[in-house]
């Protein structure tokens, strides 16, 4: 379409391939193969990318040589080879076209440096603020805290400032996804205030939603609580729109995600039976396994989505449109929710007390390991699309016509399972090592077959979505599409071309950790482009907070529930997730300076506990990748205390004289990368 006459603001990311001082001008190539020329003008300016505290980290210096300042401003900042993004205008005008460069956004301190967000220190600075701002907000700026505290003050939703709002629902799950974020937090800066804010919410979680079965042998979570004049009113069934009057299984999966990062730095047993009970309710009401077809079930794998309220079948009518279902949220969320970090503290079993009962944990956690990333490798792929299916019938067959979703896809999903199933490799990878030292060979070819198809389907995935969903030409994560487009375009937006905060943390980590297991470069430099999007127009600088959708070109979008701080969809947990993991992905994959190629995990083991030792693994990671170096524990090294195997990620914690200030065992583990 040729427009007589356009004018619009918008963004471009490429690399520069050219400098052009007599027209004050530059050019830009975009992933998408698309050049741009870049006019600049007296108004136009530069940025180095700043963290979401909003300090300069512009490092460069004024050339010499002109008086013109628009040339000072292009010798001083403008490198052939950078990777920059430019906001401005695009004009058209009878046929002439024309870009004007407002703000040429740099993502290095200075021209050759690396850039400011592989930086040792990046994604820790931006994790502790907001961590920070998110308890100043909730608990005026206290630094100690009681279960009592969170009863009293957390909220899920919280508008654009982080105040409450006249909704003062507390939602267990958003309360869990906040506690994995402040146990991130203390994971990788040891901050106290962070530890003790986890477990006080830890425990009002516990004290407020836990519901027991008759039998004890059951955990269910109740949806939230709400205060009112009369008290407060506990609803166990849901109220999400999507969800209202059941009980689904995504809810209950949440539910575990802040207990199990909890669970890995302190070891503490009454999580954990918490944990151990929740999986039984999965086993006995959401699993469809063989030994559910005595209920009626088909037997066919997987999880049901929802069960009724009150039957506690996934199969009554009364769940209308969920009724026995299957989707992405029940079988895929399982693995980066909880599992992985479950999976890294009990496997090696723990040494203990406890022992007999941490083996047939582990066992538990394995199945459902084994069993949800065949299922998403075998049912989830369409051999006639290049997205995956993300709901289904009971049978497996694809549900195309759920409600809002119909036959679209989510592209952060697919992203997501691109992510989660190249970490679900590396775990096998070492397993299969493990096998077969010990000999059972039969065991260790079932992990490497399931290990190659798990790579194999990421690569697939993280390809077409570099080619259809990842922004060529801006950078950045669209939202949803339809999986068969009928514009006669090769993508086709259901809304608009928007972008959610999710989504590009599941484009920056699956490209990173595909670039740490392929080596590839296309994925380094997805990883890249995707992480300055997120670091360049997700940041709330002015509220230390983070916007939850932006336009195509970056712009933020506050209307209604997008410009709020917390809700249902959005608590601290994506924001967290992404800091943590980008830390230790970019400090494991990207290629750091020999002085860097460090970091350091905290852990506080519990007095107390039922076990001797404590699993340390940052993250499902290639075998020989990182090996411990150093271990301090109660500000004491203790070489004694670091494994003599490379591989051997286990600590022995029962040698070590717990803090006399609270019984604890304070342990910074220091890494090193090959």
């Amino acid at each position: 379409m040729a427009f007589t006459s356009l004018v619009e603001t918008t963004t471009v990311a490429g690399r520069i391939t050219a400098i052009d001082e007599d027209t004050r001008s530059f050019t830009l190539q975009c992933r998408s193969g698309d050049t741009v020329q870049i006019f600049l003008g007296p108004t136009s300016y530069y940025e180095v990318l700043t963290n979401i505290d909003g300090v300069s980290r512009d490092r460069t210096f004024e050339i010499n040589g002109s008086d013109d300042p628009i040339l000072r401003g292009m010798r001083r900042y403008l490198s052939v080879g950078a990777m920059v993004f430019v906001r401005g205008n695009h004009l058209e005008y009878d046929g002439r076209e024309r870009f004007d460069g407002r703000i040429v956004y740099l993502l290095q301190s200075q021209p050759g440096a690396r850039y400011v967000f592989e930086e040792t220190h990046w994604w820790i600075d931006q994790i502790a603020r907001l961590a920070d701002r998110w308890l100043d907000q909730l608990f005026r700026g206290d630094r100690d805290y009681t279960s009592e505290d969170f009863a009293r003050a957390y909220r899920t939703n919280l508008g654009s400032l982080g105040g409450v709002m006249d909704d003062n629902v507390q939602e267990c799950a958003t309360l869990s996804r906040l506690i994995y974020g402040l146990s991130s937090a203390y994971l990788l800066t040891g901050i106290e205030r962070y530890y003790l804010a986890a477990k006080s919410a830890v425990e009002y979680q516990r004290q407020a939603f836990r519901s027991l079965s008759h039998d004890g042998r059951h955990c269910f979570w109740a949806f939230g609580r709400r205060s009112g004049v009369e008290g407060e009113r506990v609803m166990f069934a849901s109220e999400f729109p999507d969800d209202v009057g059941t009980i689904p299984l995504y809810e209950q999966i949440y539910a575990l995600a802040g207990l199990a990062q909890y669970y890995r730095i302190t070891a503490d047993w009454e999580v954990l039976e918490d944990i151990r009970l929740t999986l039984n309710t999965f086993f006995d009401f959401y699993r469809d396994d063989e030994e559910a077809k005595h209920k009626g079930f088909p037997g066919l794998g997987g999880y049901f989505s929802h069960l009724d309220y009150v039957t506690l079948r996934p199969d009554t009518p009364s769940l209308g449109h969920n009724q026995s279902r299957k989707n992405w949220n029940s079988v895929g969320d399982h693995i980066p929710a909880y599992l992985v970090n479950l999976v890294l503290a009990m496997d090696p079993v723990p040494q203990g007390t406890g022992r007999r009962q941490f083996e047939q944990l582990q066992e538990r956690v394995l199945t459902i390991l084994e069993e949800t990333a065949s299922l998403i490798v075998e049912k989830f792929p369409d051999p006639h699309n290049p997205y995956v299916n993300e709901r289904f019938h009971a049978d497996w067959t694809p549900d195309h016509e759920y409600q809002w979703q119909r036959n679209r896809a989510i592209i952060g999903h697919n992203l997501k399972i691109a992510w989660n199933l190249t970490r679900v490799s590396f775990y096998l990878r070492r397993r299969e090592q493990r096998l077969r030292h010990k000999g059972a060979h039969e065991q260790a070819d079932r992990c490497r077959d399931l290990a190659d198809r798990c790579i194999q389907m990421a690569t697939q995935l993280g390809d077409r979505m570099a080619e259809r969903a990842v922004d060529p030409f801006r950078g950045g994560v669209f939202d949803a599409v339809e999986r068969e487009p009928m514009n006669g375009m090769p993508i086709e937006f259901s809304w608009g071309p928007t972008k959610d905060f999710w989504q590009q943390e599941q484009g920056i980590l699956a490209y990173l950790i595909l670039y740490g297991a392929t080596g590839e470069e296309r994925y380094k430099e997805l990883a890249r482009e995707c992480a300055a999007f997120w670091n360049l127009f997700f940041l709330d600088r002015d509220h230390q907070g983070v916007f939850f959708r932006t336009t195509e070109g970056g712009l933020p979008i506050v209307q209604g529930i997008y410009g709020q701080k917390g809700g249902h969809s959005i608590s601290g947990y994506h924001a967290f997730e992404l800091g943590y993991l980008a830390h230790l992905y970019t400090r494991s994959y990207i290629e750091q300076n020999e002085a860097d190629r460090t970091f350091c995990l905290h852990f506080k083991i519990l007095g107390g506990r039922e076990q001797e030792t404590v699993n340390v693994l940052p993250d499902f990671m290639p075998p020989g990748r990182v090996e411990i170096t150093r271990v301090c524990a109660n500000g004491v090294d203790r070489p004694d205390l670091i494994p003599e195997s490379m591989d051997d990620f286990r600590i022995e914690v029962e040698e070590v004289e717990p803090s006399p200030r609270d019984g604890s065992v304070n342990l910074r583990v220091e890494f090193t990368v090959h």
